[in-house]
């Protein structure tokens, strides 16, 4: 069963939205500021605070979401923040559309446990085909046990085995994260073989 995420963002539930991007990204786009500033995406972006991170640390940075009203108010919030030339916010569904380029960057943090995990397979395809061959993809993934979500949990090995065949680990660690999720997320960067 999928969820409408238009109807929750209708209805003002969105408590996964926590009005600000990924503690774990801003400490990683902080420390690496010798990377290349290339084209990075932020698939399932909602309100687009990741999007707005990636940006203003130097990237051309596109978000994809489902939810019209998440889009506009994206897109919203990046015009009144100056970030128009950096970045922005369109409407489509990461996992079944064809790219609309290839990309350097791949930001995973809450797209991955909110699909049924039926559909991770296809993410894996999908962060294969919207990355460069060499691009890199960082993902935040909230390991926690729920069957029953969304969010869906994980566990490294699954994570793992999901994405070794078609991307090389370059590294892993616990990132800084909401109080909510301290010690639930990790933090894992592979490039597209």
């Amino acid at each position: 069963m999928s969820t409408d995420w238009e109807a929750l963002y209708q209805k003002g539930d969105t408590g996964w939205d926590k009005g600000e991007p990924s503690p774990g990204l801003v400490d990683f786009l902080a420390a690496h500021s010798e990377f290349p500033r290339g084209k990075a995406l932020v698939p399932g972006c909602g309100r687009g605070h990741d999007v707005r991170a990636w940006a203003a640390a130097g990237f051309d940075a596109t978000g994809f979401d489902l939810a019209p009203s998440a889009v506009r108010d994206s897109n919203d919030r990046i015009a009144k923040e100056g970030l128009s030339a950096k970045a922005r916010v369109l409407e489509g569904n990461f996992l079944e559309d064809q790219p609309i380029t290839q990309f350097d960057w791949l930001f995973e943090h809450t797209l991955y446990c909110a699909i049924q995990p039926a559909q991770r397979d296809a993410y894996a395809a999908a962060a294969a085909r919207w990355l460069k061959p060499g691009g890199q993809f960082l993902a935040i993934h909230y390991l926690i046990p729920d069957t029953e979500g969304p969010p869906f949990g994980c566990t490294r090995d699954e994570v793992v085995a999901r994405f070794a065949s078609r991307f090389e680990l370059l590294g892993e660690w616990t990132p800084r994260s909401y109080p909510n999720r301290t010690n639930l997320e990790l933090a894992l960067r592979w490039r597209r073989t």
